[in-house]
C-alpha cells in the first residue's frame, strides 16, 4: 500500500471509524474497528449516569470551575493591576505567562499522586494550596512579589485538570462521556463567567477594588475542597485497586516500573498530545486572555461593557462545548474538532471588524462557541488516548506541557498589539484586533491539520483497566516482594550482628 493511499485511508477514518487498539467491554485490550454508535436523544444520555456518577462528576466540575475563576481573575483586572503596581499592561501580562509556565510542574506532582494514591486527597490538598495562593495574591505589596505568587499559583493550578477529568469521566458510562466531557471542560468558561459577574457587580462597589475578586475566589475554592471531604474516593479507582495486595515500597517500585514502560511505549503519542494541547491552549489564550483589554483599549468600551461582552462570549463557550462534546460521541473526536476549527476561522472577521458593541459581542459569542466547542472534546479525547492506568497524570501532564509552550500567548498578543497603533476619533489606540485576527487564523489552520494527523480511541472502556502499579500476584510482583523480604532479612541480620559485637565488646571490657 502506497503512502498516498495510507494517507487517504487515514483521512477517511476521521469521519468514519478507524482501526486500532482499544479496551472492550470485558476489559481486554483488543485490535479492531473501533465501536461507533448512532446519535441518541440527549435525554436518554442524561439518564444513563447513576446518582453517584453525577456526584463524582459534580465534584470534578466544581474544582475545574474554580480553577477557571482563579486563573481569569488576573486577566479581568489587568488594567487595575497596572495602575496599582504602576507598570504597563504588558508587564502585568507576564504574570499570566508565569502561571502557564509552572502549571506543568503541578501536573506532574498532583497527576502522579492521583494515579498512585487516588483522586480524593491529592485534589483536596491541591485546592487548598490554590485557595491560599489566591488569597496571597490580594496581599502582594510589590510587583515582584505578585509575580512570584502567581508563578507558585501556576504549580497549584496545574494539577486540577487531570484530577478533575479523570475522576469525573472515569465514573461516567461510556456512552455519556462525550456530553459530559463538554460540560466538564466548560466549567473553565463558567469560572470566567462567575469572575466577570463579580468584577462587574461586587468589585466596583467595594472599597477594596480588585482585591475582592481574589478574596472571593479563595473562599469559594476552599469551599470546594471542604465539600470534597464528604465524598468517597473515585469508585473506578477503588475497583481498579481492590484486588491489589501490593503495598509499601513494592507498590511504589511497581508504579515506577509501569511509568517507565509507558514512557517507552507511548512517547510518540505523548509528543502528539503535547503539541495538540499547545495549539489548543494558544487558541484559547489568544482569544480570551486579552479580550477585556481589547474591548476597552482598542474598541473604546467601558470596563462594565467589556465585562458584559465577556460574559456573553463565555455563554457561547458553555453552549458550544456542551454541544460539540455531545456530538463527538457519535461523529468522532477529531471530526468534531476539525469542523469547529473550520467554522471558527470563517467567523474571525465578525469578531474583529465591527465597531458596534452588539455586533462585536455576537462575533465573540460565535467564536467562543467554536473555540470551546473544540475544547469540549479534549477531556474525553485525552483520557481515551492516555495509557489507561495513568489517566490522572498523562492527560494532565500533556495538557500543561502544552500550556507551558503556549505561555507567552497573552504577553505576545499584548506586546504586538501595543506596538501597532491605530487612530480612532483622533485618539491613539493599541490594535489588538488585527493581532488577534492574524494569530487566530494561523492557530485554527495548524490545529485543524495537526488534529487530522492523529488518531482516536472513541468507545474504549478505559475504566476497566488496572490501576498503575497494580500487577496483582504476577511473577514481577512476587520477585519484587521476595527482593523486599530478602532486603529486610539482611537488615535484621546486620543489626543482630552489630548488637552481638557490641555486647561482646562490653563483656570484654
Amino acid at each position: 500500500m502506497g503512502r498516498l493511499q495510507r494517507i487517504g485511508i487515514h483521512l477517511k477514518e476521521i469521519f468514519t471509524t478507524g482501526q486500532g487498539y482499544y479496551i472492550n467491554e470485558h476489559g481486554e485490550t483488543v485490535y479492531g474497528k473501533l465501536p461507533r454508535v448512532k446519535v441518541e436523544n440527549p435525554l436518554t444520555t442524561i439518564r444513563r449516569p447513576t446518582l453517584m456518577n453525577y456526584v463524582y462528576f459534580m465534584v470534578g466540575w466544581m474544582a475545574w470551575t474554580m480553577d477557571g475563576y482563579d486563573f481569569h481573575s488576573v486577566s479581568l483586572s489587568i488594567s487595575k493591576l497596572a495602575t496599582y503596581y504602576e507598570h504597563e499592561r504588558e508587564s502585568i501580562s507576564i504574570s499570566i505567562t508565569l502561571t502557564l509556565l509552572f502549571r506543568s510542574v503541578g501536573a506532574v506532582i498532583f497527576g502522579l499522586a492521583g494515579d498512585l494514591y487516588g483522586r480524593k486527597w491529592p485534589m483536596i490538598v491541591n485546592l487548598l494550596i490554590i485557595a491560599v495562593l489566591q488569597l496571597a495574591t490580594a496581599y502582594c505589596e510589590t510587583f515582584e512579589t505578585f509575580l512570584g505568587v502567581r508563578a507558585l499559583f501556576g504549580i497549584g493550578m496545574g494539577g486540577i485538570w487531570g484530577l478533575s477529568a479523570s475522576m469525573a469521566l472515569e465514573n461516567m458510562p461510556m456512552e455519556a462521556r462525550g456530553l459530559f466531557s463538554g460540560i466538564l471542560q466548560q466549567g473553565y468558561a463558567l469560572g470566567y463567567l462567575i469572575a466577570a459577574g463579580f468584577n462587574m457587580s461586587i468589585v466596583p462597589a467595594s472599597k477594596h477594588s480588585f482585591k475582592m475578586l481574589y478574596w472571593l475566589g479563595a473562599g469559594l475554592t476552599a469551599a470546594v475542597a471542604v465539600a470534597r471531604l464528604f465524598f468517597a474516593e473515585s469508585q473506578q479507582f477503588i475497583d481498579a485497586k481492590k484486588n491489589s495486595e501490593v503495598t509499601g515500597k513494592v507498590k511504589i517500585r511497581l508504579f515506577m516500573t509501569d511509568a517507565k514502560k509507558i514512557l517507552r511505549e507511548y512517547w510518540k503519542r505523548m509528543v502528539y498530545a503535547i503539541i495538540l494541547m499547545a495549539l489548543f491552549n494558544y487558541m484559547s489564550h489568544t482569544s480570551q486572555d486579552m479580550y477585556p483589554t481589547y474591548m476597552q483599549q482598542t474598541k473604546g468600551f467601558s470596563s462594565q461593557m467589556s465585562s458584559k461582552a465577556t460574559m456573553i462570549a463565555k455563554t457561547g463557550a458553555v453552549v458550544g462545548g456542551t454541544f460539540c462534546g455531545y456530538y463527538s460521541q457519535f461523529f468522532g473526536r477529531r471530526a468534531t474538532i476539525i469542523v469547529a476549527c473550520a467554522f471558527g476561522a470563517a467567523l474571525i472577521p465578525l469578531w474583529v471588524l465591527p465597531t458596534s458593541w452588539g455586533t462585536l459581542t455576537a462575533g465573540a459569542f460565535l467564536i467562543q462557541f467554536m473555540v470551546q466547542g473544540a475544547w469540549g472534546v479534549v477531556p474525553i479525547h485525552l483520557n481515551e488516548l492516555s495509557p489507561p492506568q495513568f489517566r490522572s497524570s498523562f492527560p494532565g501532564i500533556c495538557y500543561q506541557l502544552g500550556n507551558m509552550i503556549s505561555a507567552p500567548a497573552a504577553q505576545l498578543t499584548s506586546a504586538i498589539s501595543e506596538s501597532l497603533v491605530i487612530v480612532v476619533d483622533g485618539e491613539h489606540r493599541p490594535n489588538y484586533g488585527i493581532t488577534q485576527a492574524a494569530m487566530m487564523s494561523v492557530i485554527f489552520v495548524l490545529l485543524l491539520i495537526w488534529t487530522a494527523c492523529g488518531n482516536e480511541q472513541r468507545g474504549s472502556h478505559f475504566e476497566l483497566a488496572k490501576a498503575a502499579g497494580d500487577a496483582g500476584t504476577d511473577e514481577k510482583t512476587k520477585q519484587l516482594e521476595a527482593g523486599e523480604a530478602e532486603l529486610e532479612m539482611v537488615e535484621r541480620v546486620t543489626t543482630a550482628q552489630a548488637l552481638g559485637d557490641e555486647k561482646a565488646t562490653v563483656g570484654g571490657k
